[in-house]
């Protein structure tokens, strides 16, 4: 998804992506979806992001699975912009293979939620290619980072647990209007992350933004959450579904009317 001879090895290397698409179908929505690992790691390829992109293509949605530059290789915030540059070029292609470029979205889990969370809250990454935030018809982060990413924090030389909240923060960007958002997390997440997530989502409810929803999934740990969503009445699939159907009308379940698995 990049391209020219000013790119480095592992540019050429890293910025790849796969796509998935629904048999049989035209006009789809598609979601650019960012895998985890903490920004260190993880690839495109890794078992369970290929079970969950292939169960959610053959349910009539399109997925770019991406492959992003990984720190210490590359530094805060070339994974960021490696993630937009996926998105513009799905942006200028979908269309080729059948699908609505008005109907894209951004996703991922752990790490890849980061990216989803800032890409879509930072609009200065998708400007460097000429696009507006608009161009995004929602956002689902899965249990992602929105303090101060704690790779970048390390790259800095501050410690992981030191909490941070500057620009490379999702929170830093919290505020009224920005792309519809369905902002996952377990209810046994790692360490302070289903907090993180509920704080961002508060903030943005405080700050008048009514497109933004929460939702805490139960029986889930940091892995499962995303690893489930393959799985036919995972309530994190169903809420995705939902959501990607119509961002406007998605209300999320409340917790007594979702099962636990």
């Amino acid at each position: 998804y990049k391209t020219g001879g000013q790119l480095s090895e592992y540019e050429q290397e890293r910025c790849k992506l796969d796509l998935y698409l629904p048999a049989g179908r035209k006009d789809f929505p598609t979601l650019v979806w960012f895998h985890g690992g903490g920004l260190t790691g993880g690839t495109k390829h890794g078992t369970g992001t290929v079970a969950v992109v292939r169960s959610l293509a053959a349910s009539g949605i399109a997925v770019a699975a991406v492959n992003y530059r990984l720190s210490p290789k590359a530094k805060f915030p070339a994974y960021i912009e490696d993630g937009a540059a996926a998105f513009a070029w799905v942006k200028a292609h979908i269309a080729e293979h059948g699908g609505n470029a008005g109907r894209l979205f951004i996703g991922g889990h752990s790490a890849g939620g980061y990216l989803t969370f800032m890409i879509g809250l930072d609009a200065r990454y998708l400007q460097a290619h000429g696009l507006e935030l608009t161009a995004i018809a929602g956002l689902i982060p899965v249990s992602g980072q929105t303090m101060t990413h704690y790779t970048v924090r390390q790259e800095r030389g501050i410690g992981k647990f030191t909490i941070t909240a500057d620009e490379a923060a999702p929170v830093f960007h919290a505020r009224k209007v920005t792309p519809p958002m369905l902002v996952l997390y377990a209810d046994k997440d790692m360490a302070a992350r289903a907090e993180e997530n509920e704080y961002l989502v508060a903030i943005m409810k405080g700050a008048g933004n009514g497109s933004v929803h929460g939702l805490l999934v139960r029986d889930r740990n940091h892995g499962t959450i995303a690893s489930r969503i393959a799985q036919d009445g995972d309530p994190a699939r169903m809420a995705i579904l939902e959501f990607i159907a119509d961002p406007a009308k998605y209300r999320p379940a409340q917790p007594a009317e979702i099962p636990a698995k």
